[in-house]
């Protein structure tokens, strides 16, 4: 073989393997269907009873028999993070990316959070910072076709920006923004907190809202919304109308 015909057979061998290359990678980013961050407030409107009913009522959800059966719906697994929030600079990651690709990764998962401690309890609610943290956060989580953005609260933004310029400030093109509220009803400041999350907070194709009836019924409303997150898209769902 002349040297032109041997480098004609290099460049083919070359593409080849690029091919594979990006088959192997699309196959990768296939197997996860859902990057799903869930980011839970701690900032001082929270006390700490209510913050043990919200911490233990995201562990009761994630053991729940219809949240693990959507979980597992299909055999493409789901990446789960989770993080508290409150001030400019209070967001700890409680729950690094893991891949629930099994019963065992799930009890797991919830018994990580179980496990954790509220690192503040001092600080404004920043939710303008706290939603660029979990954008960030899923910039690093594995490859996956969606991404969701879990933002739970009991009040409205009181420092720093607020969501709509995180939403421009952060990479957000290819994220789903749900909010599950923490309606407590009886502060007469936040009579607006549902029509703000509606108006300010949700983003993306297929955004929704939860609303919890105070964090005693926190458990309710995550198993709800976790059902409705993680159970495989069908074809048009995105379509409809924010509730």
């Amino acid at each position: 073989m002349g040297q032109h015909g041997k480098h004609r057979s290099l460049v083919k061998t070359a593409a080849a393997l690029v091919s594979m290359l990006i088959a192997v990678s699309g196959a990768a980013a296939a197997e996860c269907r859902l990057a799903l961050v869930l980011a839970l407030d701690v900032s001082s409107s929270v006390d700490p009873t209510e913050d043990a009913l919200q911490r233990g009522g995201v562990v009761a959800a994630l053991t729940a028999p219809e949240v693990a059966d959507a979980f597992f719906a299909t055999d493409q697994p789901v990446a789960l993070a989770i993080y508290e929030w409150s001030g400019r600079q209070q967001q700890d990651i409680l729950l690094d990316w893991t891949l629930i690709d099994g019963p065992r990764a799930l009890i797991e998962a919830a018994e990580t959070l179980a496990g954790t401690r509220r690192g503040h309890a001092d600080y404004p609610t920043a939710m303008g910072h706290a939603l660029g943290f979990g954008a960030r956060l899923l910039e690093a989580a594995p490859p996956c076709t969606r991404h969701t953005l879990d933002m739970a609260g009991d009040g409205q933004n009181n420092e720093g920006f607020g969501p709509q310029d995180a939403y421009n400030a952060y990479p957000f093109d290819r994220v789903t923004v749900n909010g599950l509220v923490v309606n407590a009803g009886d502060f007469e400041g936040e009579l607006g907190l549902i029509p703000f999350y509606r108006a300010e907070v949700l983003h993306g194709p297929g955004a929704f809202l939860e609303i919890a009836n105070g964090f005693a019924d926190y458990e309710r409303a995550m198993r709800r919304k976790l059902v409705r997150e993680v159970m495989p898209v069908v074809i048009g769902q995105l379509d409809g109308a924010r509730r």
